[in-house]
């Protein structure tokens, strides 16, 4: 944990209703899920992390695991929320504005930051090329810090599944930045941490 307090410490207050304990937890996971959410393209990404952890301090009491394993099930319960927006969003459909949204969003944490300085608008775009499935193993992975094996149990796939769409998603970004370095020039890259 961020605060240097155990992370056994940290569940078992929070699990006893502390307020602090709460909040260590929500400082710690509520960057990743949004950003997590937010590219995803979800109509409000901070209003549904706020959904997922009403669902989280609301199921907390029954979980049991360590830091990883409620890692996963957080990243969990926001993959859940994010289906759901998006059927909601297929019955009503509406039409967003990415920038306007990123305008409101101005950073604030390390992720977000981090993607503004990376581009905002390249890594979105590069987002939006891959099919749903694809970006959502190489988010889990990436921003979601997610093993291959977590991924996949939020997502309900396989080991095997995941890691091969992992592998044609990175592919898909490398051969999309291999084409972008040509005309633009050689520049890092937030999805070269996949690969490992």
């Amino acid at each position: 944990m961020a605060t240097g307090v155990p992370f056994d410490d940290v569940l078992a207050a929070a699990q006893a209703g502390a307020a602090w304990a709460f909040e260590t937890l929500y400082r710690d996971l509520s960057p990743a899920v949004t950003g997590y959410l937010r590219l995803h393209r979800a109509a409000d990404p901070d209003d549904l992390a706020s959904e997922t952890f009403l669902g989280v301090f609301t199921g907390l009491a029954g979980f049991r695991g360590d830091e990883d394993a409620l890692r996963a099930w957080v990243f969990t319960i926001a993959h859940r929320r994010l289906v759901d927006d998006w059927r909601r969003r297929s019955r009503r459909p509406q039409v967003a504005d990415d920038d306007a949204d990123l305008a409101r969003h101005p950073g604030g944490d390390v992720e977000d930051d981090a993607l503004t300085q990376l581009g905002a608008q390249d890594v979105h775009r590069l987002c939006a090329l891959l099919p749903d499935d694809q970006r959502a193993v190489v988010l889990l992975r990436v921003l979601g810090d997610l093993t291959v094996e977590q991924a996949a149990q939020v997502m309900g796939r396989s080991v095997g599944s995941v890691k091969a769409l992992q592998r044609r998603g990175l592919r898909a970004l490398r051969d999309e930045l291999g084409n972008s370095s040509e005309r633009v020039g050689s520049a890092a890259h937030p999805f070269a941490a996949a690969r490992r």
